[in-house]
């Protein structure tokens, strides 16, 4: 009678448990998507503002974009501090955190989320070129993770599969690319996928993307983009994208990161003055361009792939140095949509290297190659890609030049760029003494650069 008493007291709770958590995951997809929506919304409002303010007036910007950048800044040391950058780092390092999760909730929280999105609307409206991708990202995960506190059970961990479905949510109610979002989750954020994790992760997926739908609608991210596939043409651009996209792009990685690092102590000792400076160098690298390097770069990105606007000449170098200092300064803000404007623009001026090749197509295949060059991550760029243009027509070159891309890439650049950066938050918070500093810093590093 006892041990009846045992299994069913032992059955009831394994049903509560199940329910509980089913309905924390829900609750957190919806709100995701509402976020991912929300962020867009402002995000696209705050670049409209910043090009409105600056019309005929160029040298505005070299009053708004340091000044707006060095109070951001302030603003995420001051009351959001582990907002700064993409967040894709700060989520992939929580998910790594096993020995010290006790650490997590200074990577991810409702502050750092809400901070966030208000930090991305202000650099565009300073004029920054950053992405509002990576960010969401940031935002799923801490919003999914600070729902932990509402199914807490003995023995039993649901943070990392919150963590994991959050980000992949995040992405997909971002670009609106659901698939892209449950490969990113295999291929960048956890390496491997747990069979007990991967109903979870479709799940948060779908929801947040029926929530982020029922806001804004479907619609693919650049539209409907037209390809001509030329034979035996194409397999020359394929090539040509995908070594010149790779080493650019894992040129672009490298000096990311390896900059950030010779920079940290002048963002330490100086964080303002840093930031000011690199406004006043964006305001330089904003007029020289002509105006195409401020914002997210989707205007230019969409003219490139639909041939419908001239990219101006330059533009690629222009987009890359704005979007790689502006990274430096210590700001939120994502290298998600940067990069595929500034794949977009090289593979439009590529697009002169073969005569009578279309132009769109080149385009696409300069995106993939570049996208690929920076995050390393093939199979999510051909799948994003194809979800954000619309196009199947093309798949196969999208894949060849991003199997080619990842390669040329990692000459450059071996370790992932989010890899490298999520070891790096690892390394501070256990250094700062918020954990067991000797132990964890080497732990735990080791630990994300293994899994």
């Amino acid at each position: 009678m006892y041990r009846k008493r045992v299994r069913q007291s032992r059955k009831h709770l394994t049903s509560a448990r199940v329910w509980r958590t089913r309905s924390v995951f829900l609750t957190g997809a919806i709100l995701v998507g509402v976020a991912a929506s929300l962020l867009a919304k402002g995000a696209d409002e705050g670049s409209r503002l910043f090009l409105e303010l600056i019309e005929g007036r160029p040298w505005l910007p070299f009053l708004i974009t340091p000044l707006g950048l060095a109070f951001i800044v302030w603003l995420t040391r001051t009351f959001f501090p582990g907002a700064e950058g993409s967040g894709i780092p700060q989520a992939i390092a929580a998910l790594h955190l096993k020995r010290h999760k006790h650490l997590r909730h200074h990577l991810l929280s409702v502050r750092i989320a809400i901070g966030k999105g208000i930090m991305i609307v202000l650099g565009l409206l300073s004029g920054a070129s950053i992405g509002r991708e990576g960010p969401t990202i940031h935002i799923a995960a801490s919003i999914s993770f600070a729902l932990t506190r509402f199914a807490r059970f003995p023995h039993y961990d649901i943070s990392r599969g919150l963590i994991l479905a959050g980000g992949a949510a995040g992405l997909a109610a971002a670009f609106n690319t659901p698939l892209a979002g449950v490969m990113f989750a295999i291929e960048e954020m956890a390496k491997s996928f747990e069979e007990k994790t991967n109903g979870t992760v479709f799940t948060a997926v779908i929801i947040s993307g029926i929530a982020a739908l029922a806001i804004s609608g479907n619609y693919a991210y650049f539209g409907s983009v037209d390809t001509v596939i030329h034979m035996p043409e194409i397999f020359a651009v394929v090539v040509v994208c995908g070594l010149v996209g790779g080493i650019l792009g894992g040129s672009f990685s490298a000096l990311l990161v390896y900059g950030g690092r010779w920079l940290k102590p002048w963002r330490v000792a100086h964080p303002y003055l840093l930031a000011a400076a690199i406004g006043l160098l964006l305001a330089v690298i904003g007029l020289v361009s002509g105006g195409q390097t401020w914002g997210t770069g989707y205007t230019e990105a969409k003219g490139a792939l639909t041939a419908t606007e001239e990219v101006g000449r330059g533009f690629p170098l222009f987009k890359y140095l704005a979007t790689l200092i502006s990274y430096w300064t210590g700001i939120p803000g994502g290298i998600f949509a940067p990069s595929l404007s500034i794949g977009a623009g090289l593979g439009a001026e590529m697009a002169g290297w073969f005569p009578g090749t279309d132009i769109s197509t080149v385009a696409l295949l300069g995106m993939a190659a570049y996208f690929t060059g920076v995050v390393q991550t093939p199979l999510t760029a051909v799948i994003i890609i194809m979800e954000m243009t619309d196009n199947q027509n093309i798949l196969l070159p999208v894949m060849a030049v991003a199997l080619i891309a990842d390669g040329a890439s990692k000459l450059i650049s071996p370790q992932p760029i989010y890899r490298a950066l999520a070891e790096e938050f690892i390394r501070d918070l256990c250094a700062d003494g918020r954990g067991k500093a000797q132990e964890g810093g080497s732990a735990a590093a080791s630990n994300a650069s293994q899994e």
